[in-house]
């Protein structure tokens, strides 16, 4: 099982709390601080479309790509209760942003919730940002966030029991991560324990999210490599610089 295969079918009742209108508020304002102008965007690893409605919302037209079917038909329902002008600035396909390629060019680029931590080999990775680099416009930016490298060695992560409860389901999250020093690598494997309301049935699913940590240097070798340059990079949801206490950060970068 892949990640997200079962883990898809809860993504809403754990994120519920999560404020996708002020994450998309802020990455706009990044792109336009770096000069972007245009209003014609690519998600990459757009998940259940949280961050593309809210982008869309601003006025963007998004196209939003995900791996998961589970997620993309979440995503395809939110359009459903949506008015017919914000349902036609939203697109949605199915593809791996490694290799996708959808022969169009977008003003900017965005990939949020450490969509580029997932991809965990230097192949991966230079495979993602490729993708980003043909599919901007010469002067286009690409936005990202990622689990910085200097927060995660010096927090390191620890185990996480979460509970969650909505009309239908009781689940308790439990979290334990294995940290691979010598690839940057944290293993965060999940333990989802169900208990389904109507009929008191029980379920447990597991799933393994491998996640890498970044560097900026490493970011700035992958983003030349591509034709791109950093020009940017700050703790998420900030304005200033990462440091030791940001495991969240964001790189902003200009196709040449």
């Amino acid at each position: 099982m892949s990640a997200f295969d079962g883990y898809a079918d809860y993504y809403e009742l754990f994120y519920k709390e999560k404020d996708y209108a002020s994450e998309a508020g802020y990455a706009l304002s990044h792109l336009r601080c770096h000069g972007s102008r245009g209003t014609n965007l690519l998600e990459l690893g757009c998940g259940t479309g949280s961050h593309a409605e809210h982008f869309a919302r601003l006025g963007h037209a998004v196209h939003g790509v995900d791996l998961s079917p589970n997620m993309l038909k979440a995503a395809e329902s939110k359009k459903t209760v949506m008015s017919q002008e914000l349902r036609a600035r939203l697109n949605f396909t199915q593809g791996d942003i490694r290799t996708i390629r959808l022969e169009k060019r977008f003003d900017a680029v965005v990939s949020l919730f450490h969509v580029f931590s997932y991809q965990t080999t230097n192949d991966d990775l230079s495979a993602a940002v490729a993708t980003a680099a043909a599919h901007l416009a010469d002067g286009g930016i690409l936005l990202f966030d990622f689990w910085y490298g200097p927060a995660v060695i010096r927090q390191l992560p620890e185990v996480r029991v979460q509970r969650f409860e909505d009309k239908d389901v009781r689940l308790t999250r439990i979290a334990e991560p294995v940290v691979h020093v010598d690839k940057n690598i944290v293993d965060v494997n999940y333990e989802l324990l169900i208990e389904r309301k109507p009929d008191g049935k029980l379920e447990t699913i597991r799933e393994t999210h491998s996640m890498r940590y970044l560097f900026i240097p490493e970011i700035e070798l992958l983003l030349a490599r591509h034709g791109m340059e950093l020009i940017g990079s700050h703790a998420w949801m900030k304005t200033t610089a990462p440091g030791f206490d940001s495991w969240n950060a964001c790189a902003v970068a200009r196709r040449s």
